[in-house]
């Protein structure tokens, strides 16, 4: 097969990334604005990140959860792009098919 398990995946993050990025931080940031979660992870963070010998944590909450969740998301694709890489019974369209059947 050509490229990697996840050479799809890798394509397509170095391509969406910023866009759903800027797409996802709003709904977050909307979202933890309703509940004032920003400023009090903000506040705990900044005291945890002034322990001496710790590893800094991101203070900015929705900044964080937005990486996290958009690491989600190309993680679950990756799994679905080594499963139709891997799996004939995972190439259930027409479209995937075709282009798998050239790589086997």
């Amino acid at each position: 097969m050509l490229g990697n398990d996840d050479a799809a995946t890798q394509y397509l993050t170095g391509k969406t990334q910023t866009t759903l990025y800027d797409k996802f931080y709003p709904v977050i940031k909307n979202s933890f604005a309703k509940v004032g979660a920003e400023q009090i992870w903000e506040n705990l963070i900044h005291r945890y990140n002034n322990i001496p010998f710790t590893k800094d944590v991101n203070p900015d909450l929705t900044d964080y959860v937005t990486g996290e969740a958009l690491k989600g998301v190309y993680t679950i694709i990756a799994i679905e792009e080594k499963e139709i890489r891997t799996k004939l019974s995972s190439r259930t369209t027409d479209l995937l098919k075709k282009v798998f059947a050239l790589q086997d």
